[in-house]
């Protein structure tokens, strides 16, 4: 079975979308790149190494040594499927930026995208 393509873009080239998407609804670049280091693990230097090296989205995360534990309580609908549901693990992982960034731009508190007592 062929990858999805999205696991071959660039995580550079997503990034700026998510950034955009944020931004339209008055919430920052620091809050999306605070998200992408609790789910991920890295550091914001890492973060950036990634972004300047033009590493793949699956390469990304399959790099990410310390994927948040946290994150299997993210639920919820992206693109008209329920991430908890989603079996393939790359995807799922990528579902799961995309269901905080959409929260995020839906004005959620960070605590609350970050799983902070819950």
């Amino acid at each position: 079975m062929a990858k999805h393509r999205i696991y071959t873009m660039s995580f550079a080239s997503v990034y700026p979308h998510y950034v955009k998407k944020a931004e339209k609804k008055d919430r920052t670049k620091r809050e999306v790149d605070e998200i992408i280091r609790w789910l991920t693990g890295y550091s914001q230097e890492e973060v950036e190494e990634h972004l300047e090296k033009g590493t793949d989205i699956e390469t990304f995360f399959a790099e990410a040594q310390q994927l948040n534990p946290s994150r299997k309580k993210i639920k919820g609908v992206v693109c008209g499927v329920r991430v908890e549901d989603i079996e393939e693990p790359t995807m799922q992982e990528i579902r799961y930026m995309d269901k905080l960034i959409d929260e995020l731009a839906k004005g959620k508190a960070m605590d609350k995208i970050l799983r902070k007592n819950i």
